[in-house]
């Protein structure tokens, strides 16, 4: 225990000194890190790194695991190694996390809250058993008004909103109506995606030249909200086409493309974590799983069916607590039959979406979606529906 503690510390304290050494200007080479630190034993550096990352399960103790694999090239790839995607951990370790589908056995627990004044919204994932009270910040979104549309632009930074930031993940986009909603993702889901033009690339010499900020726009999902024929007194109905995942993930064995890195635009917003770094900037190798055919049909969502509540005069929908609050904005989100009769697995809550106070909600999300995408679709639920309601 003593050693690890060690580790532990040693690993923080390389990160620590490494970035100081970059804010004055000083160069810290590869060479130089990795004689200091990769001249361990693989096995014992393995076997400690291994104790470190099953000790520090949750945060904010977890940033330790975050260290260690900013220390040197040889920590960063056991690490790589060891740290599984929160599919497999139910964890989210590193920002890339939040990119990744989530876990398939259970919902993984987050909440959101709300800046009336600044129009932001902040996604948390939640730390303790109470609905939102302490919570490790994962998204940042800023809604902004545009003559015929609006847009949410999500970003891993809370105070850098940007499009032209490299903390831009991706943004929510809706018609004028509010009834329609398309979500992009700053870099390529899959190898077959189309890109949209974005007003920051530019022609030179003929050739189209991407400056250094991430300027993709790549739809990874389309929103629609039908006409709510009961006006403010009935639940909004919802239909979510993934068109980057599979129907066939959510049946057994079924799989979902993963994002395991950021694409290099991203990464200079990382410099003291190289375990983002990649030599290769081809897109489809920060990918893993099976791409979408169309042949196979996308994964497409639908919101539960709430049920009338004679007693109480209202629809209700079981949120097993996570919601206390009547709103027109929570829902629950399931499988859709639509390429074949409807089994098990459509029964599952995918992500479900609620309020618990004037401007807080609980999100609850889980394979085959991300952190991202579920954030983006619960962004929809805020935006005003002028058809729907």
């Amino acid at each position: 225990m003593g050693l690890i503690r060690s580790m532990r510390s040693r690993s923080q304290r390389v990160v620590q000194e490494q970035e100081a050494a970059e804010c004055v200007g000083v160069v810290v080479g590869d060479s130089m890190r990795q004689s200091c630190w990769a001249n361990m034993p693989q096995e014992l550096l393995r076997e400690v790194l291994l104790r470190i990352e099953a000790s520090e399960d949750t945060w904010p103790p977890r940033k330790s695991v975050v260290s260690c694999a900013g220390v040197c090239r040889s920590w960063r790839h056991i690490t790589k190694d060891i740290v599984k995607t929160p599919e497999l951990s139910s964890k989210i370790t590193f920002p890339i996390s939040v990119k990744q589908p989530g876990p398939r056995e259970n919902l993984l627990r987050c909440f959101i809250k709300r800046n009336r004044s600044t129009q932001t919204y902040y996604l948390f994932l939640s730390l303790t058993s109470t609905l939102a009270e302490d919570g490790k910040f994962l998204l940042a979104a800023r809604k902004c008004r545009r003559p015929t549309c609006t847009d949410y632009i999500i970003s891993l930074d809370a105070d850098d909103m940007s499009k032209g930031s490299n903390s831009y993940v991706g943004k929510l986009r809706s018609n004028f109506l509010g009834t329609k909603f398309t979500i992009y993702d700053s870099q390529l889901p899959h190898t077959g995606a189309k890109i949209m033009k974005s007003r920051s690339t530019r022609l030179v010499n003929l050739k189209q030249v991407s400056p250094k900020v991430p300027t993709g726009n790549y739809p990874v999902a389309h929103i629609s909200y039908e006409l709510n024929v009961l006006g403010s007194r009935g639940p909004r109905r919802m239909h979510c086409v993934m068109d980057s995942i599979p129907a066939t993930a959510i049946e057994p064995g079924g799989v979902a493309p993963t994002q395991t890195e950021f694409s290099l635009n991203n990464i200079d917003m990382f410099p003291s974590f190289p375990f983002f770094r990649s030599k290769s900037n081809r897109a489809e190798n920060s990918m893993s799983g099976p791409l979408v055919d169309q042949k196979d049909g996308m994964l497409v969502l639908k919101n539960k069916a709430p049920r009338w509540h004679e007693q109480l005069q209202c629809w209700c929908l079981n949120f097993h607590g996570r919601v206390t609050i009547a709103s027109v904005k929570n829902f629950q989100l399931v499988a859709s039959a639509e390429n074949g009769p409807a089994g098990p697995e459509h029964d599952k809550i995918i992500l479900q979406f609620g309020k618990v106070g004037k401007d807080l909600f609980t999100m609850d999300y889980r394979y085959p979606i991300s952190a991202f995408q579920a954030f983006a679709i619960c962004l929809s639920s805020f935006d005003t529906k002028i058809a729907c309601e």
